[in-house]
């Protein structure tokens, strides 16, 4: 199981609690299932079936890092 960071972190900002940088499909599995604002959206559903891709080597990291940056704008979670 491929365990590869990605080669640009992608900065998330959780309003209150602070930001983080996610570094890999691994880190932003955990954050879409732990952390996530709105679990129904459709950016979120992909990110996180090509994350667990990822992991499995069915899709690269830098696809997930993709997907997961689609999912941080649809969360409006970007930082500004």
């Amino acid at each position: 199981m491929p365990h590869e960071n990605w080669q640009k972190p992608v900065q998330v900002a959780f309003g209150n609690h602070g930001t983080e940088m996610i570094s890999s499909p691994s880190e932003a599995l955990m954050v879409l299932t732990d952390r996530w604002p709105d679990l129904r959206g459709p950016h979120f559903v992909k990110a996180r079936s090509c994350c667990r891709a990822a992991l499995d080597g069915r899709r690269t990291p830098e696809e997930a890092r993709q997907e997961f940056e689609n999912a941080v704008s649809e969360a409006q979670l970007h930082v500004n």
